[in-house]
């Protein structure tokens, strides 16, 4: 390798060849969460964050601009990051920005600017810094390049290897600096999700060709287009149906259920696409037995969009058409990636606005009963990005606004829209459950002023023990504890409260170790997959078993949690 520096150019490419490397492995990353929890992962936050920033820097075309490329890495990150693990690589992004934006071309002495400042900002937007995680192994790297451009390395190669193999070495050590890793037996998921950008990267800078796999908007449709023209002619109809469908999965299936189920299609097709975004499996296939890829397919979960094209037939079309009057349809989205958001009529501008987190027809309408003007749908199985709180913001006309995520692992990416939102005051309460949220909304007092509101809500919510009841999706060991797939899991506000195999029994169990001796009231919100029938069952069993608090039913229609509890 004879190049000593990277243009604007070749940082384009090695910047989409990461973020290429890390969706080719979002699935093996999400498997190291600690937490077996059947909801969006670090593998899929990252991956959706970074592909953010390369529909930026693609829109870009061929530019030898070092400052347009910076500008577009980092603003796409910014706004599409998503989860913890997102926020801070788009953090890291905007550091390394910072500095490479002023240079031409990227020498070793930049890169080791650039990486100190990556780390620099990303430590600062994490308000408790943890080791052991996507941080450790970004300083590691940092610290490793620096000495080496100090020690006067001049070969980039040599100097990029040793920095990735640093990074690579840190990640290994992760289970050292985080207990709860060892115990897992895994090592931190955001810092692989970095190396596997660093070793996208590096394969490009040293000319091996990438497929990108992120095609530009528009891009995948026009080429499905194509294809219904091309290959009925090409294939002389050896498969007579074109299909698309969508699987909405209640459980993530495992790597070998997986395989089997791509092998099962190969066998029965040609030009198969098989893809998992979050809780949706999106398939496309030539075929000729439909019926058998659906019956199949139901075993992941419910239908969602299934769509035949009889290839043969438009074939025949096709040659009857006319050919002035020719015009290819345009192709629909397989599944958007998340649930519209409801448009809101022009309001007056008012002072104080609310907007919230949460997934749920009923929980939804809890928040909005509550004087909440916005609620933007996602939380545990569907972190929204640092846009989709922007977008929330600006469709509230007010002075003000509350800002309530419902997740620890939403609070960073609201926390970032709030400092990019320049003509309205944000303020974030970090709710970390549905319920904390709802008791932040019960105590905000019209007479206080922002900040003494927040301080109030803040401590309000303190007060909240919540717990959450849903199923595991492989085996593991958390804090001593026995998991297995399938198991029904208590999940309180710092971990692990109970196991078991029924829901009820398990639910119950869960409630026992939230409530207090002062608990006064206990609620509880029955999801998607629970009967009203069975939720009775339940507050009958906590009424009796705690006659002295108040218990509350209702109904959350949340997916993938059974049940959301609150004692307070």
């Amino acid at each position: 390798m004879t190049t000593s520096v990277i243009d604007a150019k070749l940082l384009a490419g090695m910047f989409c060849a990461g973020a290429a490397n890390l969706e080719s492995n979002k699935e093996w990353i999400n498997e190291l969460n600690v937490f077996p929890v059947p909801d969006g992962d670090t593998g899929t936050n990252m991956t959706l964050t970074i592909k953010s920033a390369v529909k930026e820097v693609s829109a870009l075309g061929e530019t030898d601009s070092m400052k347009d490329i910076c500008k577009a890495m980092s603003s796409g990150s910014l706004r599409g990051a998503r989860g913890n693990s997102g926020v801070i690589l788009s953090q890291l992004i905007r550091g390394f920005g910072k500095v490479a934006k002023t240079e031409s071309a990227l020498t070793i002495p930049v890169l080791a600017d650039a990486f100190d400042r990556a780390v620099e900002t990303a430590y600062k937007a994490v308000m408790k810094p943890k080791e052991g995680t996507i941080l450790t192994v970004a300083k590691g790297a940092a610290l490793k390049s620096r000495e080496l451009a100090d020690a006067g390395e001049e070969d980039l190669e040599k100097f990029l290897k040793a920095v990735l193999d640093e990074a690579e070495k840190v990640l290994a050590e992760t289970p050292e600096m985080l207990p709860v890793l060892k115990q897992a037996g895994v090592v931190d998921s955001g810092g692989q999700g970095l190396v596997q950008v660093m070793k996208g990267a590096f394969d490009k800078f040293l000319g091996k060709e990438i497929d990108y796999g992120i095609p530009a908007e528009g891009e995948e449709e026009a080429a499905d287009q194509e294809q219904e023209k091309e290959p009925v002619e090409q294939e002389a109809l050896r498969f007579i149906y074109k299909m698309k469908m969508t699987v909405l999965m209640g459980k993530k299936p495992s790597s070998r259920d997986q395989k089997e189920y791509m092998e099962f299609l190969q066998s029965l097709g040609d030009r198969v696409k098989c893809a998992m975004e979050e809780k949706v499996l999106h398939v496309r296939i030539q075929t000729n037995d439909p019926g058998l890829i659906i019956q199949r397919s139901q075993k992941f979960g419910e239908l969602g969009e299934v769509r035949l094209i009889n290839l043969k037939e438009a074939e025949t079309s096709s040659k009857n058409a006319e050919p002035e009057k020719e015009s290819a349809p345009k192709a629909e989205k397989v599944q958007e990636e998340k649930p519209r958001e409801p448009e809101l009529p022009p309001q007056p501008r008012k002072e104080v606005g609310f907007i919230t987190v949460s997934v749920g027809d009923g929980i939804a309408d809890i928040f909005t009963g509550l004087g909440v003007d916005y609620v933007i749908s996602g939380g545990q199985t569907m972190n929204p990005s640092t846009d989709d709180v922007l977008k929330a913001i600006e469709k509230v006309n007010a002075d003000t606004i509350f800002v309530l995520p419902n997740n620890k692992n939403i609070i960073m990416a609201a926390n970032q829209a709030a400092s990019l939102t320049e003509d309205k005051k944000v303020v974030v309460v970090p709710t970390t459950t549905v319920p904390q949220g709802i008791t932040a909304v019960i105590n905000y007092m019209p007479d206080l002023d922002a900040e003494a509101n927040k301080a109030n809500m803040t401590e309000e919510i303190g007060m909240v023990h919540s717990a959450e009841v849903t199923y595991a999706v492989r085996d593991t060991q958390i804090d001593g504890i026995e998991i297995h797939e399938g198991d029904i899991m208590g999940i309180g506000d710092k971990g692990i409260l109970t196991t078991g195999k029924e829901i009820e029994d398990t639910t119950f169990e869960s409630l026992k170790k939230i409530v207090a001796e002062d608990t006064e009231i206990i609620s509880i919100y029955y999801g998607a997959d629970v009967s009203e029938e069975d939720a009775e069952k339940l507050r009958a069993r906590a009424a009796e078993e705690f006659s002295s608090c108040d218990v509350e039913l209702q109904f959350g229609g949340q997916p993938i949690y059974y049940y959301i509890l609150s004692a307070e």
